[in-house]
């Protein structure tokens, strides 16, 4: 029996383990996850590495994932929390009216929102960051701090409904602080 639906978001070019360590994770504890996107359909996901020669992330092909539901199709009531992905796909997405608004009615309830690496664009776009205490990706932090919140660096954050962490590679962390959190709502 599930412990109810949490909504993760992806798009094109979401980070492949910032997605399937959540959807696994949380399918593990008992919750039914929904993927979301723009569309329902497939999503071509990549992976992000760091090369010691590089300034940046080199991005290359992952895995596919088929979204379930379309951003415009969700009711937040239906679901007990919100996971964000990161990977590209935050960069546009942000621009979505429906994910804005769904990111916005998650607050408005206080239901349990997690967020990582570039997810933190989505949540700056929606206008949910003022007042919150949140870490990401060292790059994004000018998307916390110009929209009223403040950027900490550490593996997890909680802060208010939100459980926030820089990469992939804080995911242990992440979901571990995003479960206690969810479970607590119960």
């Amino acid at each position: 029996m599930s412990k109810g639906n949490v909504l993760l978001v992806i798009g094109d070019a979401a980070e492949v383990l910032d997605t399937f360590y959540p959807l696994f994770r949380l399918r593990e504890e008992g919750y039914t996850v929904r993927v979301a996107g723009p569309e329902k359909r497939v999503y071509h996901m990549v992976q992000h590495e760091r090369h010691p020669d590089w300034d940046i992330t080199v991005e290359t092909p992952g895995y596919k994932l088929a979204a379930d539901v379309a951003f415009r199709e969700v009711t937040v009531m239906e679901y007990a929390g919100m996971v964000v992905s990161g990977g590209r796909a935050p960069e546009y997405l942000r621009y979505d009216a429906d994910l804005l608004r769904l990111t916005q009615q998650f607050f408005e309830w206080d239901k349990p929102v997690a967020s990582v690496c570039h997810g933190i664009e989505i949540l700056a776009a929606a206008g949910v960051l003022k007042g919150q205490v949140a870490t990401t990706v060292a790059k994004c932090k000018l998307d916390i701090e110009t929209f009223g919140g403040t950027y900490v660096d550490r593996e997890v954050v909680v802060s208010g409904n939100l459980v926030t962490a820089r990469t992939w590679h804080d995911s242990p962390a992440w979901m571990r602080e995003y479960v206690k959190m969810l479970n607590a709502q119960r």
